[in-house]
């Protein structure tokens, strides 16, 4: 029964798709609002079945569809898989779309391609469901690249700005980059064995000792690179903040809870993989420099929806680092309160542009009185991410700072001090931000932004508008307040401390979700240090408080020669564009790859496929002679082929 309530969540939204992209937008128009109200009912009956899953999974077993591909020994099923990583994954993407969705309502309001929007979003969810349900590997590759597809049309849907087609075109390429290892693993683990490319028959296998420790390890690297594009890790990172020109609730859908976390789904998916292979130091150290690094480039970003972009990579790397460390519950725990709270964010810094007209946090300021709610909200949300006590933010962050104390040695100590240096960040860019977008005088939002760029002569950003001062339309508020409703409350699901709190039982997530590996026994760490939670709580309000007061008071951290060096640094993003665009791109790719093929293609290639066609001209000529009409000479010459047939097989015996 389980089986069949997933599979209903898994078709709807490609039912809702085919609605929206074959009816509503060639019969009632492209911009019939039916689409959005089409959308949010399908992602609601979604949510519900999800919620229903998740409290009878007792219920489940691993569902046999139908034979997918069967030729000779290979069999391949097309099956649904649900246990409790997929049943927390389901609610976390049915329950965030369903919000977006509502919220995309207003948002898009007016919009001249709106139905297409709606399919495009109904798509990507469909294909998202599809990765975190599917059985096999190869079934949830199929998947995995039909969300690198709808993101592209997600992230370049106003194609028409420059900008936005660049952008999809960077997210597409890089993330296809990642996919060529987990291509290699799928390859590799077929050649082993094709049906290890069943998740069920690979866990049996890593328990019988089929799969060496050696042959993990190739395997884990290729599925490594495949997470690392996805999720945007360090150094397939720089695609994600350029993701941000599409609208603002496709950046909360898919950059907090749905294809960013798909290199966390993979790893953990894989994660009995992954313990026996060696690679699990490298999964942490990718996490510790991609979480440092992308908290680094938030101190210098004014794009407020770039602010979130850069703060998500940081936290996938803290989800990277925990899964690294052996830390799996928690690692997915980071991944579920993050996923509201980021998503809350989101939402609110469009309710914020649509409110200033302009995503430049330099030309905010002042909204709070006139944005009471989204103000309140991104607080709260703010206040979450930073892991201030008691919100939801606190208890995930605490537990991976925990797992990296309780590891110890050179790795759990590198860890432990990148994650609270990065917890002091976080909370000093997030309260930037607040300070920036809601306190002091406003500062004349988009049409002062457009004012300066026609003074100077500078191209003006599609995103700039006019100012609308007050707060945003309900159906684009309400989601951001439930959203700030779970970042506050969320994280108790964790309940570190009581042994009963009203329904909620001691580490009720983390015993959950255990159960996905319980053939391994594994049982993760449920201890709470206080020490380690004062810390770290610590050190988020000194970050808080550092953050309101240089913003605040306006103290130029640019006039320091330090931080003037340090801010072109990360202005520059560490030189990796550059790396990548004019390096590796213009001068390998282009100059010496591409000009070298040139070449040999003119010159070696072309030259022989000339002289072949000369030299078979000419002996086409020649042979014309030998058409002379007489039988006698045709005879002859098939005496003669058939004399050297006769020869030649009597030679080769």
């Amino acid at each position: 029964m389980i089986e069949n309530l997933a599979l209903i969540i898994l078709a709807v939204p490609f039912f809702v798709f085919v609605i929206n992209a074959l009816f509503i937008r060639y019969k009632l128009g492209s911009e019939s609002e039916i689409s959005g109200l089409i959308n949010a009912f399908g992602m609601g009956i979604c949510l519900l079945l999800s919620i229903f899953v998740i409290f009878n999974l007792e219920h489940s077993e691993n569902k046999y569809v139908f034979s997918w591909i069967n030729i000779n020994n290979i069999s391949l099923d097309f099956s649904v898989m649900v246990d409790p990583l997929t049943a927390i994954m389901l609610v976390v993407v049915t329950g965030i779309s369903f919000l977006v969705q509502i919220y995309s309502i207003g948002y898009m309001h007016g919009d001249k391609s709106y139905t297409r929007y709606f399919a495009y979003m109904a798509l990507f969810t469909g294909s998202m469901l599809g990765l975190v349900l599917s059985r096999n590997i190869l079934q949830l590759f199929i998947f995995w690249e039909l969300v690198g597809v709808s993101s592209y049309l997600l992230i370049g849907f106003w194609h028409e700005r420059s900008s936005a087609a660049a952008a999809a075109k960077k997210a597409f390429i890089m993330t296809r980059l990642g996919d060529f290892g987990f291509l290699f693993s799928i390859i590799y683990l077929f050649n082993i064995d094709s049906s290890y490319l069943q998740i069920p028959n690979l866990y049996d296998a890593i328990l019988d000792d089929k799969i060496s420790a050696r042959v993990a390890t190739i395997l884990a690297v290729g599925f490594l690179i495949g997470g690392i594009g996805k999720s945007a890790q360090f150094p397939l990172h720089n695609w994600l903040p350029d993701a941000m020109e599409g609208p603002t609730s496709v950046s909360a859908l898919i950059h907090s809870a749905t294809m960013v976390t798909a290199g966390v789904f993979l790893v953990a998916r894989l994660f009995p993989l992954f313990q026996i292979s060696e690679i699990m130091p490298l999964v942490a150290i990718v996490g510790c420099l991609t979480s440092f690094i992308a908290a680094t480039m938030a101190l210098s970003t004014t794009d407020i929806k770039r602010v979130l972009a850069y703060s998500t990579i940081s936290q996938l790397g803290y989800m990277f680092m925990a899964l690294g460390l052996g830390a799996y519950t928690a690692a997915i725990f980071h991944l579920f309160t993050h996923a509201f709270f980021k998503a809350g964010l989101f939402l609110s810094s469009g309710s914020v542009h649509h409110a200033s007209g302009t995503f430049n946090m330099k030309y905010m300021g002042g909204l709070k009185n006139s944005m009471k709610y989204t103000y309140f909200s991104m607080l709260i949300c703010s206040l979450s991410l930073a892991g201030l006590f008691p919100l939801s933010g606190f208890w995930s962050k605490d537990e991976i700072i925990l797992s990296a104390y309780n590891y110890g040695g050179f790795l759990g100590n590198l860890c432990l001090i990148v994650g609270l240096i990065v917890a002091f960040l976080t909370a000093f860019y997030m309260f930037r931000a607040i300070t920036l977008t809601f306190f002091g005088e406003f500062r004349g939002g988009g049409d002062k932004e457009l004012e300066d760029l026609q003074k100077k002569h500078l191209p003006i950003p599609p995103t700039i508008e006019h100012v609308h001062i007050g707060e945003s339309p309900k159906n684009m508020v309400y989601p951001i307040i439930f959203l700030s409703f779970f970042a506050i409350f969320i994280g108790y699901l964790v309940n570190p401390v009581f042994s009963n709190l009203i329904f909620i039982d001691k580490h009720l997530f983390g015993l959950f979700l255990e159960k996905s590996l319980e053939i391994f026994h594994f049982h993760g760490s449920h201890s709470f240090n206080f020490s380690i939670a004062i810390v770290s709580a610590f050190i988020s309000v000194l970050g808080i408080l550092f953050g309101i007061n240089t913003y605040k008071n306006k103290i130029e951290l640019k006039k320091n020669k330090f931080f003037n060096s340090l801010n072109t640094l990360l202005d520059k993003k560490y030189f990796m564009d550059y790396l990548y665009e004019k390096v590796i791109t213009e001068n390998i790719f282009y100059e010496i790859i591409c000009s070298a093929g040139e070449w040999l293609d003119k010159h070696i290639f072309d030259g022989v496929n000339v002289n072949l066609s000369k030299l078979t001209g000419r002996l086409s000529f020649k042979s014309l002679g030998l058409q002379d009409g007489q039988i006698h000479t045709y005879s002859l010459a098939m005496i003669m082929f058939a004399s050297i047939a006769i020869f030649i097989m009597v030679l080769l015996g």
